[in-house]
């Protein structure tokens, strides 16, 4: 199990920028010839991926134009909602969705007994080895990756620039630390109102995201070891804490109120912020507002934890479509040949790589798939072993939200100590382990 989580953002991308293996690029053509005369369906999703809201929506549409026989309806929750507390109201109100997400072992745990195999699909088949271990259950697979994707610090080319700072050469929390108050010093000058803009009241940024790089090397990187662990040493607690120190410090303020549309549009955007704390995902905001800027003006920097690895990125799966196996045959089925067409036929690779933006998680791409320069910046630190491995879809159901980004909420309001905040960590998830 372990070496296949360490071969997945290594050999396996490697594989995958070199070869642009081909696969199954046009079944969803041959199949739709007699979608006409089908039996009607509708496929209701719940999905949590905000970003790609409209163009997921989009590609609904599209399918459906060649499908007729199927109605999609879909319902996105997610951003500052809890998607897991969501979904479990959604599916107490007795309208089950045939379509969800599950985000890996933790969340096939609770929802095992709604969840279909999904081996029969034919983007089973084709995901990049590895990426199915976490949703895996005695051989069989239940969720198909979304993409892949990765973060660190985006930082603001032209401030930079305007700094004297080479953001190549900043390799070490020591050297982003330097950089940081280099930025501060010179604010006015540069015209920004701080450097970082600290979205702490999203705790999937900061109880999830944040943490992650801390809690990885402790599980060594496998997120079977984090499901499994009935309690946590937090090992990297002072590489964490200088990290959101420093973010907190050079950050505007209130961090505990600001959210991620102001982080992301209102502040980095419009260049009033040097650096965010965010990923891949933010290039579709970023390009609407200003196409230009998200594609020759922003970069992203490594996440350093310090005393560990300080030139590397988180990456993951953020989330897998899952399937309700309580629905009818002719629902599941329609629900299934959906993604597939998404993932693998010609046209809805297109939608995939230029509306999505995504990292591909399946063979058959081309290798320069990846157009953005957030995605370039993640698929080259994957493939060339400066990845960090998400392992926080792996703690305990609701902890990294709830628990631990309430307390880093506490933490930078200046309402909880720190070391208060890493004893509630270990207890709470000794708790929930119980």
């Amino acid at each position: 199990m372990k070496r296949l989580m360490c071969l997945i953002f290594t050999l396996v991308l490697a594989v995958y920028l070199l070869s642009g293996c081909s696969g199954g690029g046009k079944t969803a053509n041959t199949e739709s010839k007699n979608a006409a005369q089908a039996e009607k369906v509708t496929v209701d999703v719940f999905q949590f991926k905000v970003e790609f809201k409209d163009a997921f929506e989009s590609a609904a549409k599209k399918y459906t134009e060649s499908h007729p026989n199927v109605t999609i309806n879909v319902t996105t929750v997610g951003g500052g909602t809890d998607y897991g507390a969501a979904l479990k109201a959604k599916f107490n109100s007795g309208e089950e969705p045939a379509v969800f997400n599950v985000g890996g072992p933790q969340d096939v745990a609770i929802w095992k007994d709604k969840l279909a195999d999904v081996s029969d699909t034919k983007a089973a088949g084709q995901a990049l080895p590895g990426l199915l271990t976490g949703v895996t259950i005695d051989g069989k697979p239940y969720g198909l990756p979304y993409n892949i994707e990765g973060y660190g610090l985006i930082y603001n080319k032209d401030i930079f620039t305007k700094a004297g700072i080479k953001a190549e050469d900043i390799n070490t929390f020591e050297k982003l630390e330097e950089a940081v108050k280099t930025l501060d010093a010179n604010k006015s000058k540069l015209g920004i109102d701080a450097v970082f803009a600290l979205p702490a009241k999203e705790t999937w940024v900061t109880g999830l995201h944040m943490s992650n790089a801390f809690f990885s090397p402790e599980f060594d990187g496998d997120i079977m070891k984090a499901f499994n662990a009935k309690t946590i040493d937090c090992k990297y607690q002072d590489a964490m804490k200088k990290m959101l120190d420093l973010q907190n410090k050079y950050s505007v303020q209130p961090t505990a109120s600001l959210d991620y549309a102001a982080q992301v549009q209102k502040l980095f955007g419009t260049g009033r912020v040097a650096i965010i704390q965010q990923g891949n995902w933010v290039f579709p905001d970023l390009s609407k507002m200003d196409a230009d800027f998200a594609q020759n003006k922003i970069g992203m920097l490594p996440y350093p934890v310090y005393g560990y690895k300080e030139d590397c990125y988180p990456v993951g799966v953020p989330m897998y479509w899952a399937f309700n196996k309580n629905k009818d045959p002719n629902t599941l089925k329609a629900a299934k040949d959906f993604i597939d067409w998404l993932y693998l036929s010609d046209e809805g690779k297109k939608i995939v790589m230029e509306q999505f933006k995504f990292i591909p998680a399946y063979n058959g791409y081309p290798s320069d798939a990846v157009s953005d320069p957030l995605g370039k910046q993640v698929l080259a630190a994957a493939s060339h072993g400066k990845a960090i491995n998400w392992v926080f879809m792996g703690y305990p159901d609701g902890w990294g939200m709830n628990k631990l980004g309430q307390d880093i909420q506490l933490y930078v309001s200046g309402q909880l100590e720190w070391d208060k905040l890493v004893d509630n960590a270990k207890k709470t998830w000794a708790e929930a382990r119980k």
